[in-house]
């Protein structure tokens, strides 16, 4: 039985992913900052697959967290075959002279170091079993900047980086590394990013049928259900009304 960690696991893309991969047999290590959010979705899952998920409260802001989290994770899950870098956010949409530095710090702190505490701590048993995936949730905001976006933008680009620099390094331990980037997903995204205006994030998917979490869970299990011989890089996926970072087209009809 292969098992799967995936951060972020408390709601939107990283939920979805772990009842995906739980429900297709695998055990799931989620980890999230709101455990009581995780509890709450797998308490409403089958006893059988119940037994399959491991919760820990971890925020991979910190190092000291990730350390610790790993170490107290099951003997039955102690093997992962597939890491999923889902955590990430957002935070505040404004022109860089009237941005926040803490909204910054949190971004880089949570989409760039927290990525790099996890892959650090996992990829070294994967390099010594020479066995093992990687699959970082990036964005069409780190392939294409987009007016108020900068930092979100920079960290979204640090991860494309990242991505294909640890494929270099990795790929000769016989380890994938993929990167899924996701347009307009319609999850607590906007949100966040908007610091729980829900009128500012319903105004993000007006008029406009977004992503929805399960289709990028669907794409996860998929580039991580390959041949072992075949590896899916780089993905784009957008609604059909995205064209762009920047450009949507709206319909009055939605």
């Amino acid at each position: 039985m292969k098992t799967i960690l995936v951060t972020g696991s408390s709601s939107g893309i990283g939920k979805s992913t772990a009842i995906k991969f739980v429900k297709a047999g695998w055990n799931v290590i989620c980890w999230g900052r709101r455990f009581k959010k995780m509890e709450a979705w797998k308490n409403k899952l089958p006893e059988i697959d119940q037994k399959r998920i491991f919760l820990q409260g971890v925020d991979v802001m910190s190092e000291n967290q990730v350390t610790e989290a790993i170490q107290l994770i099951p003997e039955k899950f102690k093997v992962i075959d597939l890491l999923v870098n889902n955590a990430g956010l957002a935070l505040g949409k404004s022109p860089i002279h009237k941005g926040l530095i803490k909204d910054w710090e949190q971004m880089i702190d949570t989409n760039l170091k927290g990525l790099l505490y996890v892959t650090k701590m996992i990829s070294l048993d994967m390099v010594d079993r020479k066995s093992g995936q990687i699959i970082n949730i990036g964005s069409i905001a780190g392939k294409e900047t987009y007016p108020d976006g900068n930092v979100y933008n920079a960290t979204k680009f640090a991860v494309d980086a990242l991505t294909r620099a640890m494929r270099q390094d990795l790929s000769q331990h016989q380890i994938r590394v993929s990167q899924i980037c996701p347009g307009m997903v319609e999850t607590e995204f906007s949100e966040v990013r908007f610091h729980g205006d829900k009128k500012k994030a319903q105004q993000v998917y007006k008029n406009m049928s977004p992503l929805k979490a399960n289709d990028i869970a669907d794409l996860i299990f998929y580039v991580s259900n390959t041949p072992t011989h075949v590896n899916v890089a780089d993905v784009l996926i957008l609604p059909a009304q995205q064209a762009s970072a920047s450009i949507v087209t709206r319909d009055s009809n939605n």
